[in-house]
């Protein structure tokens, strides 16, 4: 046994000083990359804020646009809505991939913003001439023509052109702005932190300026005039990110990381009948590292051992003289393995913010018609409201919330747990979830009494909708204010946590994993929406969801997501409790260590 061991720990010792080596030659042939930070955060979030400016400037309304202007029934603008934003977010999955294989950050960035930028100019174009769009619906007419298949087709272009340009502009520009700082030193780690909630805090404020003053002009003043800012203001992100060029930091494409995963869960499955080695030999799996590559090393871990037989190294398996696997879906290393373990970790966590969002989306869609059967009056003036504008309150919960979060109670916290961020990311997702189930709770109470104040003192008639509520539209502003609250942690925390825990190389991929969360949403409220919707139409209750919601139970809906988001909460704290971090994971131990038995994961 002695002269085994110390076979054993001269091996280790060989392969530590290769690799110690190899990175040597690596750093002193690389060029030296001058991250420049805050430097250049004006050119990115100003284009970040241009960008939200004019998307967020058009979509936010196009629910009204919709209803009003196509002359759509409220169920039909809803699900054309979710459908779209559900399209738009998954797309993200693809830009992601072209990005992080083929054209890098820099570039997609720059094309799918300008690609944004024509589509919401298609769409400007439908309000500009009359033949785009049906005819105008009086407010006396109870039938009302609908879109042709022409006008819809256009309509459709310009979600198509939109869709295109959010598939590369969301899920590189976080990645990007977080390319510009050093992962290495303390300074780059703050600012990177710090960035993600600066990041937020300027979306959120772009979201404000869209819902308020855009909105208005578009309901009030011209929808033309209304949909020609979003489109000039997108053509100004357009100029302001390619100003910045020369000080960008440009991460080069490294290929497929996608590849990569799929050949560890290939190879997997194709040795699953093989003999895992003994714990105390897991020196024995394929241990390559590529020179070159711009993953940092990961320790082995003991979880999700079943991958770790793609790294078992057969008879048949041939290794190149440089000391690559000769045929990749054949042997893959551990480091693949640990990075495919990073990937598969997230996943659960990944499920529950799917359900999570659909109390945001509620709040992005129904809560419109319930603000448009309101009194949406500014105390005893004649101004009212916009429908679409009532969001502002979650922008302006979550605006007023980053700043404070980030510069003191972070800073508090961190003095009593000694963490980073003050809270774990898990804990701060997990906060964010408790806010959604009781921001549904507090709308369903809010939606009870505004329709008994419509079917008891009503003050006029919307039109082709109902009785207008004497209840004030304000009564909307607690749940939009702990759906705010509820952003500010769980989307940032979600954000954040996938940037983190995924490899370097599949950052992109991680921002767009945020998205695809949020389309997995809308298609889920969507289906929802129709179930409860056919359903209940068929109930002694009544439907819950007509076109006149005071003929409907919009509250017992609401009820439904909050017992649904309670189960969400348990759920997660279940997976949190799985959960390894890639970062400072007492169970990630070096090859040569061996685990204890309450490590040891299937």
């Amino acid at each position: 046994m002695g002269a085994e061991e110390a076979e054993r720990t001269s091996t280790e010792t060989m392969e530590k000083e290769s690799t110690e080596n190899s990175e040597k030659h690596v750093t002193d042939s690389d060029p030296k990359i001058n991250y420049r930070g805050w430097k250049a955060m004006p050119f990115i979030i100003g284009n970040e804020t241009f960008e939200k400016l004019g998307a967020i400037g058009t979509l936010a309304n196009l629910l009204v646009y919709l209803t009003t202007v196509f002359n759509l029934k409220n169920i039909t603008a809803t699900n054309i809505i979710n459908i779209f934003s559900g399209s738009t977010n998954f797309a993200t999955m693809i830009g992601a991939f072209i990005s992080d294989t083929y054209l890098g950050r820099y570039k997609t960035i720059g094309f799918c913003t300008f690609t944004s930028f024509l589509g919401l100019l298609v769409i400007q174009l439908t309000a500009v001439f009359k033949n785009l769009h049906p005819p105008h619906c009086g407010k006396e007419s109870k039938t009302c023509r609908g879109p042709t298949s022409g006008q819809m087709a256009f309509l459709l272009a310009g979600f198509g052109l939109l869709l295109v340009g959010a598939a590369g502009v969301r899920p590189c520009n976080l990645a990007f702005g977080a390319d510009q700082f050093n992962p290495k030193t303390d300074s780059g780690k703050k600012g990177i932190n710090s960035f993600f909630n600066w990041y937020f805090f300027t979306f959120t404020f772009a979201q404000m300026v869209s819902l308020t003053l855009i909105v208005y002009v578009q309901s009030n003043v011209s929808w033309a005039i209304g949909l020609g800012i979003p489109a000039a203001l997108m053509f100004i992100s357009c100029i302001v990110y390619f100003m910045g060029a020369k000080i960008y930091v440009k991460v080069r494409p490294s290929g497929s990381p996608i590849t990569s995963i799929l050949q560890v869960l290939v190879v997997a499955i194709k040795k699953r009948s093989l003999q895992l080695p003994a714990q105390h030999q897991t020196i024995s799996l394929f241990n390559y590292v590529p020179p070159k590559s711009i993953n940092s090393k990961l320790p082995y871990t003991f979880q999700f051992r079943l991958l770790d037989k793609a790294a078992i190294v057969t008879p048949q398996d041939k290794i190149n003289p440089d000391g690559s696997a000769g045929n990749p879906w054949n042997l893959c290393s551990i480091q693949q393995v640990e990075e495919a373990k990073c990937v598969v970790r997230v996943l659960p966590i990944w499920l529950s913010a799917i359900l999570y969002h659909i109390v945001i989306v509620q709040n992005h869609t129904l809560l419109v018609f319930q603000a448009l059967q309101s009194d949406r009056r500014v105390g005893h003036s004649n101004f009212k409201i916009p429908g679409a504008s009532y969001i502002v309150f979650l922008m302006l919960s979550m605006t007023l919330w980053l700043p404070i979060y980030d510069r003191i109670l972070v800073p508090f916290l961190r003095r009593f747990t000694g963490k980073e961020g003050g809270i774990t990311l898990l804990q701060r997702m997990g906060i964010g979830i408790f806010f959604s189930a009781l921001c549904m709770l507090v709308a369903a109470f809010v939606e009870k009494h505004r329709r008994n104040l419509a079917l008891t003192h009503p003050i006029g008639m919307q039109p082709r909708k109902g009785a207008i509520s004497s209840m004030s539209g304000l009564l909307l502003i607690p749940q939009l204010a702990l759906a705010g609250l509820s952003e500010s942690f769980t989307a940032v925390g979600q954000v954040e946590l996938y940037y983190k825990q995924f490899p370097e190389n599949m950052r992109s991929i991680a921002g767009s994993l945020f998205y695809c969360g949020l389309a997995g949403s809308s298609y889920l409220s969507t289906l929802l929406i129709t179930i409860v919707h056919n359903s209940s139409a068929k109930s002694s209750s009544g439907n819950w969801l007509p076109e006149d919601l005071n003929k409907g139970r919009l509250d017992l809906f609401y009820y439904m997501l909050a017992a649904l988001e309670i189960m969400n909460l348990g759920y997660f704290i279940l997976c949190s409790k799985w959960f390894r971090y890639k970062e400072n994971d007492s169970s990630s131990l070096e090859l040569k260590q061996v685990p204890k038995q309450s490590e040891i994961g299937v």
